[in-house]
């Protein structure tokens, strides 16, 4: 089992992950009844897409020997309605100004990004705008 997770009341859930014990804690958005005082569900899976780029890159990097430390993702999430649903996850992943990113590194880094694991999951018909900007 991954992990569990547990209806706090009010809107709220605490999930723990089995393994490690870390927590969780989600609330509903503003936009759907919530008090937006936590991540929603909606803004983890968007949140998820990023950390699971750069843990992909970072695995490539290492294996290449060259570094992405400092990298920094900015993540949009745009809702739709009818049904409501996530409509584009917009990332924009900044490489820090003391790296060098030759073509064949930035060649490495995308492939890696854009085969992780979690971008594979999303349905097709989820835009996914992905941006790479390089010192």
């Amino acid at each position: 089992m991954t992990s569990t997770v547990l209806y706090n009341g009010d809107l709220r859930t605490i999930a723990q992950h089995n393994q490690s014990g870390s927590v969780i804690e989600t609330d509903a958005p503003l936009d759907n009844n919530g008090k937006g005082e936590r991540f929603s569900p909606t803004d983890l899976v968007a949140t998820a897409l990023a950390s699971c780029m750069l843990t992909i890159i970072g695995i490539a990097a290492r294996s290449h020997g060259f570094s992405i430390e400092g990298t920094q993702c900015a993540v949009t999430k745009i809702m739709l309605s009818d049904p409501r649903r996530i409509g584009e996850i917009k990332i924009s992943m900044t490489f820090p100004a003391e790296g060098v990113y030759d073509a064949k590194t930035q060649a490495i880094i995308e492939r890696a990004a854009l085969t992780c694991p979690v971008l594979e999951s999303l349905h097709p018909d989820l835009k996914k705008t992905i941006e790479f900007l390089w010192p």
